[in-house]
């Protein structure tokens, strides 16, 4: 069930028509959102929700049994089986293909040769989301910074919350849970604003992401056929089309939550205005980025520890933010190239005398940015590639001087408007900068509202796909 479909609105109907009728009893709706998050999460497969039972029952038990106890020993072996189940379940649904093909990959390079069982299995959707959700309450607790839940009902709720479980934000069970396990109100000014951020929300899939997706599948599919122009304006569209795509769920999400009187993080902060590589990463994906800061670089010394081993934590980062997105070599790839983005970023002051010069110009404001932007940009090729192999073809296409003059520019020719369109809804998100979301205009006259949401609306009607693509992050 996709958040664009016909039929999301018409469960999205029953649900909110049940889930408001019962806002009087805590557990009575708290059933109400399991069962609706349990049917939303099953349309896909409802093999899939024994799964996410699975995880929630066993760190809703390991949780208590975690606060029953004072033992370090046996607190950290209840942590060690939370994490286990947890990350056993992702890795075998979602790696267990890519470590066998590796190691007979790497093997065969050697000479020897093994037949190890090769299982087709089915990448249950959002898993990567609900396990570092689930997880994250467990961890919490261990470290003292929370309570145990005394609901089950309420745990469940928790974990399946449908507006953001299938991707995201990654909620922490310190924020979302105590929201989960007391009794909601209505408010109708949150609830208007909710469905702006949702109508945003939607603007972003299916008219701007939908319609770049035009421009970069064109290419992608066969990047042999273009020169770096194409190549780099495509490879542009698609940073652009992801971010419009993931955002727009994000929003979607939250908004959603917001009329159902939960709180949930922000995940984007006009990461596209970043004035460095460190900030970028501040404000992209942020649910994600800083479950990693806290769970990983933090316990691992963070910046604390030499520079040697400060290096070594931001390798061990990005190389399993790249793993998390994806069972393929571009996505890891995709991590080492921002560690060494970062690494080079924070060795400028340290640089030989010779090249200090040089990093003084180049991380004044306005040469920083856009060196931040370029870098992410080509940064997308790993992401966007269909292996290994294509991606470095493309990036070397744009070394090689005589692939200028042989350009195929036909699929950016005929789709200009949609990148000006496109950038300039990225200026009035700047403008919307310090604002939750870009439809937030409590100052305006109220005509003007209209207007604005009015030609939103149109604009989806009119330009929008239809609704049935699914959000890329879907595959995470």
């Amino acid at each position: 069930m996709i958040f664009t479909q016909s039929v999301f609105f018409s469960f999205v109907g029953i649900f909110f028509l049940l889930y408001f009728a019962t806002l009087r009893w805590k557990g009575l709706n708290n059933l109400i959102t399991v069962v609706g998050s349990y049917i939303f999460y099953g349309w896909w497969d409802y093999r899939f929700t024994g799964l996410l039972l699975i995880s929630s029952l066993v760190d809703f038990y390991v949780g208590e049994a975690i606060g029953r106890t004072d033992s370090p020993s046996k607190r950290k072996r209840l942590l060690y089986l939370s994490i286990t189940t947890n990350l056993g379940i992702l890795g075998f649904f979602k790696y267990y293909g890519f470590f066998v093909e590796s190691a007979v990959s790497t093997l065969g390079i050697v000479g020897i040769e093994i037949h190890p069982p090769l299982l087709s299995v089915l990448l249950p959707v959002g898993i990567s989301f609900y396990t570092f959700q689930s997880m994250s309450y467990t961890i919490d607790i261990y470290r003292g910074k929370m309570q145990p839940c005394k609901s089950l009902l309420s745990f469940l709720a928790y974990v399946s919350f449908f507006p953001q479980l299938v991707a995201g934000p990654i909620e922490r069970a310190k924020h979302l849970l105590p929201q989960i396990d007391s009794r909601r109100r209505f408010d109708f000014e949150q609830a208007s604003d909710g469905m702006r951020q949702i109508l945003a929300g939607l603007f972003k899939k299916v008219v701007l992401a939908d319609n770049l997706a035009t421009i970069v599948d064109l290419v992608y599919a066969q990047p042999e056929s273009y020169g770096p122009f194409a190549l780099f304006v495509a490879t542009w569209a698609f940073g652009l089309q992801i971010y419009f795509d993931f955002s727009g769920y994000s929003d979607i999400a939250i908004g959603l939550g917001r009329i159902m009187g939960v709180d949930i993080c922000q995940n984007f902060r006009t990461p596209y205005f970043a004035p460095t590589l460190r900030d970028f990463w501040r404000r992209w994906h942020i649910s994600l980025s800083s479950f990693f800061r806290d769970y990983v670089y933090i316990p691992l010394d963070g910046g604390r520890a030499s520079k040697a081993r400060v290096i070594r934590n931001l390798f061990i980062v990005f190389t399993l933010s790249g793993l998390w997105h994806g069972a393929e070599w571009t996505f890891v790839l995709w991590g080492i190239y921002h560690f060494v983005g970062l690494v080079v970023q924070s060795i400028g002051g340290s640089a030989p005398r010779v090249c200090k010069g040089a990093f003084r110009i180049l991380s004044r404001p306005v040469p920083a940015f856009f060196i931040t932007q370029v870098f992410v940009t080509m940064g997308w090729v790993f992401f966007r590639a269909e292996s290994a192999g294509d991606a470095f073809s493309i990036f070397r296409a744009f070394i090689t001087p005589s692939a200028y003059l042989l350009s195929n520019l036909a699929p950016i020719g005929a789709s200009w408007q949609v990148l000006i369109g496109t950038v300039a809804f990225l200026c009035l998100e700047f403008l919307q900068r310090e604002k939750p979301h870009v439809l937030t205009m409590g100052e305006r006259p109220r005509l003007f509202r209209f207007c604005v949401l009015l030609c939103t609306l149109l604009g989806i009607i009119f330009w929008g796909n239809g609704g049935q693509s699914g959000f890329i992050y879907f595959r995470f």
